[in-house]
């Protein structure tokens, strides 16, 4: 699971995972990409200083080697480099500048150096490639303003080149000295860092930022041209399932398996319309051809002499007749023919309360407020009828109440009957299910009510709850919750 700070991040929009995915991906390749370029640079970068100090500490020991004495090598050395330079071979062209070889008593390291291992071992293949053998070398890297020397020599180079003097002492050096065989003198020489690192990062940079831009370019383009149409079809399946209405279609569009799924689901839309048609049809006909021999039957027993029998028949056909429209209303609730009206909500509760009131019921109207929402009020009060009659079999009374909480309308209607198992509640609202024997089973319908008003109330986008009322650690009856949206 992803923790909650990431899933409040993460989109909701398939366009927008598909493109926070592809985008995190590419991030993550260009910097991986970027780092292994930036590597490989400083790795040429560093082969480069390493083979210019290579170079100058090779002349001077080739140098030293052509002196006879000591005072007079090194005096040799000066007037050589100053009318015989030697320029660097021609794959150390544009290398890093490098100061003139010293010669010194002791190794000119100090403590806190930072030694350069494979620079080291770099800088002794090249040597014995040379048949120069040496009894020690190391190589170290240090800030300038650390070596003197180097801070001197560099102030005096931007003096005679008139360079604007940058920040000399943040510049870095590389010091690399050898002892060759035999010789108890150490030779160095300093390589100066090129200060082009920075640029190599802002390029490095700049081209990530310029190949992620066009590359999440192209994908949201992509992507858009095949969540487009997804999201038509998503807007047209939730106008479907609300109306019930196979017209507006949408026309095939985007990749080949989009415009494949759009042709299968306008196919079974098609399909789907064609079939509840047919229910209709077939239910109107049902309710035609029963109701006409019930009709018949209800003139027919008013011949019957024996008045209990009479009551008894009529009984069993207005049960009958009851039950075959609460089947009918059933299959219709999801097909209305009528429109939504902006309907005062406590004013048509209230209306369905005196109802009962002027029969003589133990119904009471509790707090409500004032509501108005659009409905089907013919089908809200048949709800509204089914819970309340529902309260009054099985708990003898039902107290009715309306209020309003954030964008939901909701109106309760409680009884004091002995509640249903927390195991079955979910159960009960299911057609043709029944309570248990205790909530009078003789004379509990056949099981419609429950169904037929949570499927209205769906009808209206809104929800049932049932829910048992507690006092204490006892049930003390049930409560209806019918919730509707009126944001």
């Amino acid at each position: 699971m992803k923790p909650a700070g990431i899933m409040r991040l993460w989109p909701r929009s398939l366009t927008g995972q598909l493109l926070l995915s592809l985008a995190a991906a590419l991030l993550l390749a260009q910097a991986i990409s970027a780092t292994l370029l930036y590597r490989s640079q400083h790795e040429r970068r560093e082969a480069a200083l390493v083979h210019t100090a290579a170079f100058r500490l090779i002349g001077a020991a080739r140098t030293a080697e052509r002196t006879e004495r000591a005072e007079r090598s090194e005096r040799a050395e000066h007037h050589s480099a100053r009318e015989r330079p030697l320029g660097p071979p021609p794959e150390l062209e544009g290398a890093p500048i490098s100061t003139r070889p010293e010669r010194m008593g002791a190794a000119p390291f100090r403590p806190g150096d930072r030694r350069m291992k494979e620079a080291e071992e770099e800088l002794e293949h090249i040597l014995r490639a040379q048949d120069l053998s040496v009894a020690d070398l190391a190589v170290v890297m240090r800030n300038v303003g650390d070596d003197p020397v180097a801070l001197r020599r560099l102030e005096r180079r931007y003096r005679l080149l008139g360079d604007h003097a940058e920040d000399l002492a943040s510049r870095r050096v590389v010091v690399a000295a050898v002892r060759p065989e035999g010789s108890a003198q150490w030779l160095a020489v300093r390589v100066f860092v090129p200060p082009g690192e920075r640029v190599i990062v802002l390029s490095l940079i700049g081209q990530t930022l310029l190949i992620y831009g066009l590359l999440v370019g192209a994908i949201a383009l992509i992507v858009r041209r095949i969540t487009r149409p997804l999201a038509a079809l998503t807007t047209r399946l939730e106008r479907f399932a609300d109306t019930r209405d196979a017209d507006g279609q949408l026309a095939p569009e985007g990749p080949d398996d989009v415009r494949r799924l759009i042709v299968a689901h306008n196919a079974m839309e098609a399909r789907i319309a064609a079939l509840l048609d047919e229910k209709d049809v077939m239910l109107g006909a049902i309710g035609h051809d029963l109701k006409t021999p019930l009709a018949a039957l209800r003139v027919r027993i008013e011949t019957v002499d024996d008045d209990h029998e009479r009551a008894r028949m009529a009984a069993t056909i207005e049960d009958i007749t009851r039950t075959l429209d609460d089947i009918l209303s059933l299959a219709r609730v999801g097909r209305p023919t009528d429109p939504r009206e902006a309907t005062e909500l406590s004013a048509l509760v209230a209306s369905v309360v005196e109802e009962y009131e002027d029969m003589g019921e133990n119904v009471t109207l509790g707090d409500t407020r004032r509501v108005v929402i659009p409905l089907r009020a013919t089908w809200l009060r048949r709800a509204l009828r089914n819970l309340i009659g529902n309260a009054l079999r099985y708990g003898g009374a039902a107290r009715v109440s309306l209020d309003r909480e954030g964008a939901a309308a909701v109106i309760r209607i409680e009884d004091d009957g002995p509640g249903i198992a927390e195991d079955r509640i979910e159960r009960m609202m299911e057609p043709f299910a029944r309570g248990e024997p205790s909530r009078n089973s003789e004379t509990g319908g056949a099981g419609l009510g429950l169904a037929l008003a949570r499927a209205i109330a769906e009808q209206h986008g809104g929800t049932l709850k049932l829910a048992n009322r507690r006092a204490g650690s006892k049930v003390a009856g049930l409560v209806a919750e019918l919730r509707l949206p009126a944001g």
